[in-house]
């Protein structure tokens, strides 16, 4: 496969950190349901249509965009990770959808078939490139004339107390690790609209439009489990990995995150409020793609 990526690639295909995903598969993917749900809502995909998933992750996008599109529909679905591929395929055949292609893809560069696509979708895998404007122009070069990519990034920081609340809990507790370019590759690096739609109109893509969508995040069990959850995978995680948190480091935290997020419970419903930028783009109509 040719990448740029290899930083994301190794992250995402052979790291500890990112083989937490398919342990944590179930949680997140409930977790997140709003998010996809926004997309396909948005993507409006209808039975027939050819469809690009970029960072599909585990699956669940695919085999939702698969059910939508039919039989006589198919979706292509890429990811830098071959573990979370071999998990999607699994997926796929357990529900024995046969209209769904998995491509070990850096998306970035690799080579789709040129205006083989009607739409392209992501549900929070189009934050890591390298270079985003490069990997806007090369989705798009796989789409027909016309078509749509519609995909979803986190917001602001201080916007969605999912990342925020765990994030000042951690290094509250362990101290801040060293700085990074807030539009590094990562989770955060869409946050700001204007950054992004420039990229996008930078790449060649026509009718740009984008909006932050306020919705709630479906919480996982107790507020302590949804707690647990953020010690696991994302910023806290990430801050007690840094410095090599003890297991009283853990439980600490998990206590403050549980704290701050009882205040999003109602009864038993737990919604963890988030504001997700949602992007939208078409491809230009010319005849041939030149981005």
């Amino acid at each position: 496969m040719q990448t740029v990526n290899e930083e994301q690639a190794e992250y995402w295909g052979k790291s500890a950190s990112g083989a937490k995903w398919l342990t944590y598969e179930d949680q997140l993917d409930h977790l997140m349901s709003p998010v996809l749900e926004l997309v396909l809502d948005r993507a409006g995909l209808q039975t027939g249509m050819r469809v690009l998933d970029v960072g599909c992750g585990t699956g669940v996008s695919s085999i939702a965009a698969a059910k939508q599109v039919g039989e006589s529909g198919h979706v292509l679905a890429a990811d830098i990770s071959e573990p979370f591929l071999d998990r999607a395929r699994t997926r796929a055949s357990d529900q024995e959808l046969n209209n769904i292609t998995f491509q070990y893809a850096d998306a970035q560069t690799h080579d789709f078939a040129e205006g083989n696509r009607d739409a392209a979708i992501s549900r929070f895998g189009v934050m890591f490139f390298e270079d985003s404007v490069a990997a806007f122009s090369n989705m798009a070069r796989a789409l027909k004339p016309g078509g749509q990519m519609t995909f979803a990034a986190w917001g602001p920081l201080a916007d969605n107390p999912w990342f925020k609340i765990p994030h000042i809990a951690a290094t509250s507790r362990l101290g801040h690790p060293p700085k990074v370019d807030r539009f590094a590759p990562g989770p955060l690096a869409f946050h700001d609209i204007d950054h992004v739609t420039g990229m996008m109109t930078e790449a060649g893509l026509s009718d740009v439009q984008a909006d932050a969508v306020p919705l709630g995040l479906r919480g996982i069990g107790s507020v302590r489990d949804s707690a647990i959850l953020c010690t696991r995978v994302g910023p806290a995680a990430r801050v007690i990995s840094h410095f090599d948190g003890t297991s009283a480091d853990v439980h600490a935290i998990q206590e403050g995150v549980a704290d701050a997020f009882s205040s999003f419970e109602n009864g038993q419903d737990l919604k963890i409020p988030a504001v997700i930028n949602l992007f939208q783009a078409r491809r230009s109509t010319w005849s041939s793609w030149s981005g």
